[in-house]
């Protein structure tokens, strides 16, 4: 069998020691890898790249599609984006794959409860898109970005997983009971996807009820796929109930490459200690295996990983019996390679990831007609006078106010309500005169507003197919 090149970057912290560990296993392992060393994250950042990704590196993920990864440092609060994110969005990774199963000799109060599932999580877009803004010195805005390619991408990369796996059951879980237009999207896409898997036991689930729902009967589970921040949030929670984030391998995938790391970070420190676990570094590795058809070489692994841990084999993250350190523990996988555990491995297929694109994707509307305009203002004005305010601006134009916001609710007319206003208001104004209508008056409407309030952003309002393609405040009629 020929060799397959792979880019291993080890990482910061931890990660040297859990990466070196694990290539050592995949060699003992029989996987028929050649390593490409290249580099990522603090020192990266310090030498004044501020992706934290230098190009030489970017040339090798290109030129071996497949990576295996330590974790990175990244800088919280300020400066520089995470390079890890940076890795993902640009070879559009846009699947995140995090499978949670009960280990052997590792004690969690789950133990016995048969736990094995898998979090998909969309990848590249979302809260995560990084869009952010200050509207006012006291108000910002992070734009949730959703788009259908992004959902239909995840939510057939989560149906074809189960029948990869030999799975029965996927589940999507999104807040689409308030954000009915991106999270919405998702369950759309979604329950459209799951018409074409007719052999799969297919659901929807209001995310916070997901994750009520793995506290308490995780069992339940066997694919849930959701978006972006939903799946880092709920992944997470779920690692925990398996031992944690020492046992949470995962895999970022796209169409041209595939990233495979722990969920945990990079613990500075216990960097050198020769303290850290290299499991979820080395059972991301088997999912390489995997992804690689390296079957046989990624069962052995898993098993001996398995039987290691089963034997009373662990560091000091399981609070039983007396821990190894990470060459130890490493040491001992090498040693029960071919041996099998009482817990087993997976029967796999090869994983068909979706082939969609932005064309294929791409609806075509019958029908879309302009609506109105919000327009949203910095002012310490009361709504009162604004309401009064904007009704005079409007005078002239082919709109009117038709409500004034902040926060999400109305604020004007007055409603009778209580609300806290802070200086960023939402100003939706209706379209009047559609005769007298034009893409000007936009321009028009704006330097009316901005003699009188500073505005920092337009939307446009459209009905589409006859349906709003925007939400109402609360208490909006």
């Amino acid at each position: 069998m020929s060799s397959t090149p792979v880019t291993v970057i080890s990482g910061d912290g931890i990660g040297p020691e859990v990466v070196d560990a694990t290539v050592r296993l995949v060699d003992a392992a029989g996987g028929t890898v050649t390593w490409e060393h290249a580099e990522a994250g603090a020192e990266v950042f310090r030498r004044g790249v501020a992706s934290g990704v230098p190009q030489e590196t970017i040339d090798s993920v290109a030129r071996t599609g497949v990576v295996l990864k330590g974790p990175l440092e990244t800088p919280i609060g300020f400066g520089e984006k995470s390079a890890n994110v940076t890795l993902r969005k640009l070879f559009e990774t846009y699947a995140n794959v995090r499978p949670v199963r009960e280990l052997p000799g590792v004690p969690t109060p789950y133990s016995g409860r048969g736990i094995d599932l898998v979090v998909v999580r969309e990848n590249v877009e979302d809260l995560y898109a990084g869009i952010e803004h200050m509207q006012t010195p006291d108000v910002a805005q992070c734009l949730k970005i959703i788009s259908r390619l992004g959902c239909q991408r995840i939510a057939r990369t989560a149906l074809e997983l189960a029948r990869a796996e030999g799975r029965t059951k996927v589940a999507a879980a999104s807040k689409s009971n308030i954000m009915k237009l991106t999270e919405g999207m998702l369950q759309r896409e979604f329950e459209a996807a799951a018409a074409d898997y007719p052999d799969l036991e297919t659901w929807h689930v209001i995310v916070d009820n997901a994750a009520h729902q793995l506290v308490k009967a995780p069992e339940q589970f066997e694919i849930i796929v959701t978006t972006n921040m939903n799946g880092d949030i709920l992944s997470d929670l779920a690692s925990a109930l398996v031992g944690g984030l020492g046992f949470a391998p995962s895999a970022n995938l796209g169409n041209g490459v595939a990233i495979f790391e722990a969920v945990h970070g990079s613990a500075p420190k216990y960097a050198g200690k020769d303290v850290a676990n290299p499991t979820a570094v080395t059972l991301s590795a088997v999912m390489m295996l995997r992804h690689l058809e390296q079957f046989d070489a990624a069962r052995r692994l898993e098993q001996a990983v398995f039987r290691a841990l089963e034997d009373g084999i662990h560091t000091q993250d399981v609070k039983v019996g007396a821990p190894v350190g990470t060459r130890a523990f490493t040491d001992a996988v090498v040693e029960r390679l071919g041996s099998v555990s009482s817990t087993p491995s997976r029967e796999h297929q090869a994983l068909k990831l979706p082939h969609i694109t932005r064309e294929s994707s791409r609806s075509e509307p019958g029908s879309r007609q302009k609506v109105g305009v919000d327009v949203f203002i910095e002012t310490a004005d009361d709504a009162a006078a604004i309401g009064r305010r904007l009704q005079g601006l409007a005078a002239g134009t082919p709109y009117q106010l038709k409500m004034v916001s902040n926060r999400g609710t109305v604020v004007w007319p007055a409603t009778g309500g209580s609300t806290s206003c802070v200086d960023h208001f939402r100003c939706r104004f209706t379209i009047v005169d559609r005769a007298g209508w034009q893409t000007d008056s936009v321009l028009d409407l704006l330097q009316r507003i901005g003699a009188v309030y500073r505005w920092m952003h337009v939307e446009k309002l459209e009905e589409i197919d006859g349906k709003p393609g925007y939400t109402r405040a609360q208490g909006e009629n």
